[in-house]
């Protein structure tokens, strides 16, 4: 039971900072093309390789475990909203945009993950010098 209240509460966290980010990127970009959504999918793509790597020789618990990463990462992230934005592209004929959204979203995602992790393990190192 006490997962399920970590759960919840990361994922109000993470929620309410979707928000504030999303709307900064569509004030800064304009909202032509789901930079907000974008913006979030990465920099929560970025975190959860920085954090796994992080934690990854830690023994963290499994309600800390929920929290971070279920949580606050899952209520940060937008796959949902993301996949709606790319079909209201494809529907309203902004193919470009859409097949855009979806390559970058997708690849980009994964090698932010990537840094994340690889930032990580250099910060351990240092610190650990």
């Amino acid at each position: 039971m006490a997962n399920l209240f970590y759960l919840m509460l990361g994922g109000a966290v993470g929620t309410a900072f979707r928000y504030i980010i999303s709307g900064i990127a569509y004030r800064q970009f304009g909202e032509t093309f789901p930079w907000g959504t974008f913006a979030v999918n990465m920099i929560g793509s970025f975190l959860i390789g920085f954090l796994w790597a992080l934690f990854e020789q830690s023994h963290l618990s499994s309600a800390l475990r929920t929290l971070i990463f279920m949580g606050i990462l899952g209520g940060f992230t937008t796959f949902s909203t993301y996949t709606l934005e790319s079909f209201n592209l494809f529907r309203d004929g902004e193919i470009k945009l859409a097949m855009l959204n979806i390559i970058i979203s997708n690849f980009l995602g994964i090698i932010v993950v990537f840094l994340g992790f690889v930032c990580a393990r250099v910060l351990m190192e240092i610190i650990l010098e």
